[in-house]
């Protein structure tokens, strides 16, 4: 089963900017679309951008268009997640996950492998 390791979180101030990673330790990965999730103190866990296996789709939710960046290494069983323009709202624990399919998805139960997750704390 793949497993997915989470890095690069830590804590910015307000306007700095992150870059996340998750590496799949499964081969079958590079086939997988990919996304990254996040979760608030206090809130559920939602959608931020999700790729497709290829790298040549994309899909960002609104509240990080234009910040973020979701990429895909060479290798394609990693991913990477630039933030920019960073702001106190985008602290929270972010995961990476994986899905046994070609084409991203916002829908957090359609995605079968998750990481465990890596705080990204952004003080005003």
């Amino acid at each position: 089963q793949a497993q997915l390791v989470e890095s690069g979180g830590g804590l910015v101030q307000a306007g700095g900017s992150l870059k996340l990673s998750c590496v799949a330790s499964d081969r079958t990965i590079r086939s997988a679309a990919m996304g990254w999730f996040r979760q608030a103190p206090g809130k559920e866990r939602e959608f931020v951008v999700g790729i497709s296996w290829s790298g040549s789709s994309t899909y960002y939710a609104d509240s990080v268009k234009g910040r973020f960046t979701i990429s895909r290494g060479n290798a394609k069983n990693t991913v990477y997640l630039q933030m920019n323009s960073l702001k106190p709202e985008d602290t929270a624990v972010y995961y990476c996950a994986a899905r046994d399919g070609r084409f991203w998805s916002a829908k957090e139960y359609e995605y079968d492998y998750w990481g465990q997750g890596t705080q990204v704390t952004v003080s005003s």
